[in-house]
Formats: structure tokens, C-alpha cells, sequence
């Protein structure tokens, strides 16, 4: 440290302040001339500071022209070559010495309020480019105070504020309490920057697990995501890049003991850790624990809506108190997750099949009976379909008497005709209740 006394208050003073030395230094000399306009109204003051000397130095700074306007600021050309010789030239500045001594009180008082301000510029800005850094870290802070519902808190020598919104409600705290949050933000204001803490962020929950988990902390094990609604309950999806090595029973840890301690810094938050996967399907079955799924299919994968299917007692567990295991399920995976139970999909998928029942009327091998809309068929078959005799006319068979003619194989051999339906054909064709219709008229008789 340097000898010289306003060297060593320049040093001391930027070490408190957490400050560039040059900063002190350029608040000292723009105090020193908003002073010494007070005292010099008229002339163009400069100071300056003097590293060899380790003093501020003040002068009255005047330009060479050829005809003077304003003395205080002028100097003529020829006056300048008087002192400076055949050097000074029109627009050059010459620079006189004035006296720091006599700036007067008031000067003074005017040049400390410039130098305070200054530096505490210069203290504003260090700490926002400082904290506007650590976003997203976990620092410890001390409770200092309440303010309107929100928290003021030190970290260090710097206050920083826990918003009501960023408070976890199952949370409460003393003056004097530690904690510990993340850094949400930092903010510029009139009165500096204010730092801006959360109880609440899941990157508090993420930088937890970084600092009990080794795993984590070393990139063996990989926080995917994280969902919470602070206070209550909490996912997080794990996964692990070697095989060997379990995700979810590392976070856990042994007995619980990695967990439980997070547990606690939280007050009792509950955390379900939860295994990752690029399969939607399994990540959703994960992401659903500790409720057991039975089955998942995709809806929509364009609009991302999965149904889920459990177990009848299993579906409150799923769907969890007032819908929050559901509900951080489809934030932690990114899915709209529709949660039925199995009776619930049973009466569903009975409803569907009545409603297709009476939809249609059931033909030859389920086949729906409809109208022919061609030309009349020359006969009908006992339980068989006016669209199946349709066929058989196509096929060549104008009669009854053709029709049962025929084989099995023959008739299975006609588009639309199976084998079963090709025996139900020759049975009615080779029994009694086959009809023949006489042209021309509506006529039945009995073949």
C-alpha cells in the first residue's frame, strides 16, 4: 500500500466498496471540478489526479484564438506565444494551476456528495453484474426483516428480498433464522439492485439434489426435469448414464438418508424421485408413482394426450389430493394425461359397443342387412342376406335349384362369401323355405 495518505484512502475505500481503484479516482476528479466551478464560475476547470505525487491536481484550461471573446476561457495567440513561444498555435488548450486550499466549505461539501454517489454507482453496478451471474444458485442468506408479506434477507453485506409469491405457504420464519434459496432474479431500481430470492422455484429443489447427491454432483446421475408445488408435494425425473448405476436409488440414498435431509430443508415437502425415459409411455407409468398403472395409450400424439388405465382402488391414489399427482404427472412429462379406472373403461367400451348394435342391423357373418337398390332377385334364402343372394346372381346362380347344386368350395370361391357363409347358403338352398319369385309379379312359392 502506498505512503501517501489520499493513495492509501483511495485503496481502503475501494476495498470496502468492492471497487476499481480507477473508479474512486474518476469520482475524485469529477468532485474536485464540480467544485471548483463553485468557486471559478467563469473558467473551464480540469483536475486531475497525479500517480507520482499521489495528489489532485486542478487548472483553469484555456484555448489559444486569434481574437478573444471570453478571457475566462480565451487566450490570444499572441499572450500564448509570449509564455509558450513559437509552439502555441489557434486551438491548442493551455492549462494554468489553481489552488485546491481555497474551494471553500460548501466546495467540499459539493465535491463528497459527488464522490459518495459515484461510488455507490459503481457499488450498484458490481452487484448486479455479480448476482445477475448466480441465477438459478443457492446461497444462504439470514432473515433480516418483514416488509408488506415479503421477507428481506442478507447475503453477505447485500439485502435481497423473498417475494409472498415466491414463499413456500407451509414455511414460516424469525428475524435472525438462516435459509437457504435461489436466486430468481436480479432487478435494477432507483434505490440498486434488488436481488430477487424463491423458496418456491424447482431450481432450488435441482440444486439440492446437486448438493446431496454425489451422483448428480459428478454427472453420473441426471436431474431431466422437476415440477413442485412448494409446500406440498414434488417430482423429480432421474436418469442414469451408466447402467450400473440405479438413479432413483442414489437420490434416495441409503435408508433414505439423501432424500430425507432435502425433505427437511423444505419443511416436509413430500418428493417422489422418479425414473426418466424416452418412451412416453413408460415415462408417464414412472411419472404416475406411486400409483400402479395398468395400461397407457396414446390418444393424440400430435395435441400429446395420453388415457391412463388403473386399477379401480388404485384410482384416487393416482389422481392424488384435489388432482396434484396428476397434475405434476403431466408437467413433469409434458403429456395431457386422462385417468380412468377399469370398470370405468369397461362401462365405456360397452357403451360404444351398444351404440354400434343398434347402429346396425346384423347380416350373414355380422354383415349389416341393407336394401338392394338393383334389380329384383329372382328367389331368397332362409337367414341369408339380399346382399349375399346378390352375390350368388352375380356369380351365375339364377336359381334355387343352382344354388344348392353347388359345393362349398364353389360358393366360398364368390368375393364376400367365407366358408361358414357358404355352408349356411347350400343348408337354406337345400331345405324347404326356399322361395322363388315370379317375374312380374310379388308373388312367393315355395321351391
Amino acid at each position: 500500500m502506498s505512503s501517501n495518505p489520499l493513495q492509501q484512502t483511495i485503496e481502503a475505500l475501494a476495498k470496502e466498496k468492492g471497487v476499481n481503484q480507477d473508479i474512486i479516482i474518476s469520482a475524485l476528479q469529477d468532485a474536485i471540478e464540480a467544485a471548483a466551478r463553485k468557486r471559478y464560475k467563469n473558467e473551464n476547470m480540469r483536475a486531475r489526479f497525479n500517480l507520482d505525487a499521489g495528489q489532485m491536481e486542478l487548472v483553469a484550461v484555456k484555448r489559444i484564438v486569434a481574437e478573444v471573446a471570453d478571457p475566462a476561457t480565451e487566450i490570444s495567440l499572441q499572450e500564448a506565444q509570449g509564455l509558450y513561444g513559437d509552439e502555441a498555435e489557434v486551438d491548442m488548450e493551455i492549462e494554468f494551476p489553481r489552488p485546491t486550499e481555497d474551494l471553500g466549505r460548501i466546495a467540499a461539501q459539493t465535491a463528497k456528495q459527488v464522490i459518495f454517489q459515484k461510488v455507490r454507482e459503481a457499488e450498484r453496478e458490481n452487484i448486479f453484474a455479480e448476482y445477475n451471474q448466480q441465477i438459478g444458485d443457492v446461497k444462504n442468506a439470514t432473515v433480516k426483516r418483514f416488509e408488506n408479506g415479503d421477507i428481506i434477507v442478507e447475503i453477505g453485506r447485500i439485502e435481497a428480498v423473498i417475494p409472498r409469491k415466491e414463499q413456500s405457504r407451509a414455511e414460516s420464519y424469525n428475524p435472525g433464522d438462516r435459509i437457504r434459496a435461489v436466486i430468481k432474479g436480479v432487478n435494477r431500481s432507483a434505490k440498486g439492485p434488488q436481488i430477487v430470492l424463491s423458496r418456491t422455484d424447482p431450481a432450488l429443489l435441482i440444486k439440492l439434489f446437486e448438493q446431496e447427491v454425489p451422483e448428480i454432483y459428478d454427472g453420473t446421475v441426471m436431474i431431466r426435469g422437476a415440477v413442485r408445488e412448494a409446500g406440498d408435494r414434488a417430482k423429480v425425473a432421474v436418469f442414469s448414464r451408466e447402467r450400473d448405476v440405479d438413479p432413483v436409488g442414489a437420490c434416495v440414498g441409503m435408508k433414505g438418508t439423501r432424500v430425507q435431509s432435502i425433505i427437511r430443508e423444505l419443511r416436509g415437502e413430500k418428493i417422489d424421485i422418479v425414473e426418466y425415459s424416452e418412451d412416453p409411455i413408460a415415462f408417464v407409468t414412472n411419472a404416475l408413482s406411486p400409483a400402479k398403472v395398468q395400461r397407457v395409450s396414446i390418444v393424440d400424439d400430435g395435441d400429446r394426450v395420453m388415457e391412463v388405465v388403473v386399477e379401480d382402488k388404485q384410482l384416487s391414489l393416482a389422481i392424488g389430493k384435489k388432482g396434484q399427482n396428476v397434475r405434476l404427472a403431466a408437467k413433469l412429462t409434458g403429456w395431457r394425461i386422462d385417468i380412468k379406472s377399469e370398470e370405468e373403461k369397461r362401462r365405456e367400451v360397452e357403451a360404444q359397443f351398444e351404440g354400434l348394435e343398434a347402429a346396425s342391423t346384423d347380416g350373414v357373418d355380422g354383415e349389416p342387412e341393407s336394401e338392394d337398390a338393383g334389380e329384383p332377385l329372382p328367389y331368397t334364402l332362409p337367414g341369408v342376406s339380399a346382399k349375399i343372394v346378390r352375390k350368388l346372381v352375380d356369380a351365375g346362380l339364377a336359381d334355387v335349384a343352382g344354388v344348392a347344386a353347388a359345393t362349398a368350395e364353389q360358393l366360398s370361391e364368390i368375393p364376400g362369401i367365407g366358408e361358414k357363409t357358404a355352408e349356411k347358403i347350400l343348408a337354406a338352398a337345400r331345405g324347404d323355405d326356399a322361395v322363388t319369385v315370379e317375374a312380374g309379379s310379388d308373388a312367393e312359392s315355395a321351391s
